[in-house]
């Protein structure tokens, strides 16, 4: 994990303030380390906030406010990132975002900010999981991969979990079809998210009340790629929840 980076700000060098903050605390970043960022730095670094207070909501933002209980606001500022909306009943708002992510109000989020200022997801979180990569590689020599992760809920499930919502340097997921299991049955529908997984994993060292936005991932044998996280993105042809 790092600890003391501190508040970060429109401009900040995020990869600099890791690779200074994991130096600090003994375990500096070296070469085929996993960086699990927490999104909501690499928005406030890329100055993706809203200041609620300069929206104007639109007639459609104002109806739906009414019957979710919401800030009219901020619905407006959940509409403009969304691609559509799934589903909208007892005060929740799904939609799907503009980069394809189906969650709770397109992954806008009032905490850990000002008071009337919501954070955005970053408008590219691939972009800016390859630009960390290619920063920490210019700082140290040290060619890593790069998770940039979020907070979502599970269908069906209790709880949140982080997921994957960028990455750089290795692929997402992780194949087991046409393999064999220990009575000789080829397997057919095995394949792990494991960039979903690493998310996950990371978050309880990251904590959510505990100020650490990124943790290192050691150890850890990947398959270099540069697909990024969209292959985590299932095809809408096969989504029987459309």
């Amino acid at each position: 994990m790092s600890e003391g980076i501190g508040e970060v700000r429109r401009g900040d060098d995020i990869a600099r303030l890791i690779v200074e903050a994991a130096a600090r605390q003994s375990t500096p970043v070296i070469a085929g380390d996993l960086l699990v960022i927490g999104q909501k730095i690499v928005s406030k670094a890329e100055g993706r906030l809203v200041r609620l207070s300069d929206v104007e909501p639109s007639p459609i933002a104002r109806a739906m406010a009414a019957g979710l209980a919401k800030d009219p606001q901020l619905v407006e500022v959940i509409l403009r990132e969304s691609r559509r909306v799934v589903r909208m009943d007892k005060g929740v708002l799904i939609t799907e975002t503009h980069h394809g992510w189906i969650c709770a109000n397109a992954g806008v989020d009032q905490s850990n900010v000002d008071a009337d200022y919501v954070t955005l997801l970053p408008e590219d979180s691939d972009r800016s999981a390859r630009g960390v990569r290619d920063r920490v590689r210019a700082l140290t020599g040290a060619d890593v991969f790069v998770i940039i992760s979020d907070t979502f809920g599970r269908p069906w499930c209790e709880g949140l979990t982080n997921i994957a919502i960028g990455l750089a340097g290795f692929a997402p997921l992780l194949s087991y079809l046409g393999e064999r299991d220990p009575a000789g049955r080829p397997l057919q529908a095995t394949i792990l998210a494991l960039a979903d997984e690493l998310a996950g994993a990371a978050e309880p060292v990251m904590g959510k009340l505990d100020r650490i936005p990124a943790a290192i991932v050691r150890g850890l044998r990947l398959k270099p790629s540069e697909e990024g996280s969209k292959p985590l993105l299932r095809d809408p042809a096969r989504d029987l929840f459309r």
